[in-house]
């Protein structure tokens, strides 16, 4: 036995990746000569130590602090039995300072008899990689547009998080006219860099047809046949658009599949509108309607990506959107205001997987 943990090490120690092996307390009992090399950690620095133990003090692409329990990807993959499919970026503290970015793999470990006895981590340098994509993200967040005045009648929020560095959801709200608000929340199909690209396309067509928002459906219809023929049936995206007259406190809007929106009465009733259109991008000429609704002071609506409802648990059973609802209830909503962090926590601490598998993209609308 000896023999083959001897031969074991060599062969881990051999790869240009980095390895870490957890006990199921993750408490380090192994890193390769890679894995010093990457964190300028040496196996001294490490070994005996639990990873939540400051010692690489992991971070994810949103500064969400990994060493706790929900957002580590190592604690995630030993309560779930299951491997991360693609790899994903963390930055770890280096020894010396400074942050270094990596994409990293995770697995359980099994004993003969099937228990969960630990976890392992293989991770690489992913610095060159990570400087594309956060120039990427830069520009994608700039697109990411939220032009909307101090204005004591209504207040927009929004919740944003990508599955990768940058994501296939879009979103774009902006003041027509002293009254009148425009909004769009969109979904490219996918996510990840492909998805991307179609975003920024969406992001263009919102900044040459915004103005069309005073008709919803006309506006729907003319991104619908713009995307058509750019996209000859390679991508399409769920959409929502409207008109939020704050005057009137009334909405208009036209949908283009995608989840329902939801209205918070201020009396406590809350009220889904269904969004039956087709997705935008998938057939030419295709016709879009108008929903109106009457909205009052202290209402609210909310808009979400498929990303905060599409989530499994570990019977495959799908949480939903009353599922949803009744998350963001126990989070105090609608009479607090949402926190991306404690919805993240909750929505992973539901699912069975390593992290969330989409995009999730939530808009917050009080009427004062």
């Amino acid at each position: 036995m000896e023999n083959l943990l001897t031969r074991s090490n060599v062969i881990l120690d051999s790869l240009s990746d980095g390895v870490y092996v957890c006990d199921r307390d993750r408490r380090i009992v192994y890193g390769s000569k890679s894995a010093d090399r990457i964190t300028g950690r040496t196996r001294e620095d490490v070994i005996g130590r639990r990873c939540l133990d400051d010692v690489l003090c992991h971070i994810d692409k949103d500064g969400h602090r990994l060493c706790g329990e929900e957002f580590c990807p190592l604690h995630r993959s030993m309560v779930t039995g299951t491997s991360s499919s693609v790899p994903l970026i963390v930055f770890a503290e280096s020894k010396h300072g400074g942050r270094v970015p990596m994409q990293v793999s995770v697995a359980p470990i099994r004993d003969a008899g099937g228990e969960f006895i630990g976890g392992v981590e293989m991770f690489r340098d992913a610095s060159e990689t990570l400087a594309d994509l956060e120039r990427a993200k830069r520009i994608q967040t700039l697109s990411l547009e939220q032009d909307v005045p101090d204005d004591p009648r209504i207040r927009f929020s929004t919740i944003y998080t990508p599955h990768d560095i940058v994501g296939g959801d879009y979103f774009a709200i902006r003041q027509l006219d002293s009254d009148h608000y425009g909004f769009l929340l969109a979904d490219a199909m996918g996510h990840g860099v492909a998805a991307a690209l179609h975003t920024m396309h969406l992001s263009s067509l919102w900044s040459r047809f915004y103005r069309m928002l005073a008709r919803p459906a006309e506006f729907a219809e003319t991104v619908n046949n713009d995307l058509c023929k750019m996209v000859k049936d390679e991508s399409f995206a769920s959409a929502v658009c409207g008109l939020v007259d704050v005057r009137n406190k009334a909405l208009c809007v036209a949908a283009a599949g995608g989840p329902p929106l939801v209205v918070f009465r201020s009396a406590g009733r809350v009220e889904l509108i269904d969004s039956p259109g087709m997705p935008v991008g998938v057939m030419d000429d295709t016709v879009y309607e108008e929903t109106i609704v009457s909205l009052a002071a202290g209402d609210r609506l909310l808009l979400f990506s498929d990303g905060a409802f599409e989530v499994h648990n570990a019977q495959n059973e799908l949480l939903g959107v009353e599922g949803l609802l009744r998350i963001l209830k126990g989070l105090g909503y609608p009479a607090t205001a949402l926190k991306s962090e404690s919805l993240e926590e909750e929505l992973l601490e539901l699912s069975n997987a390593i992290r969330l598998d989409d995009d999730v993209t939530l808009i917050d609308v009080y009427f004062a």
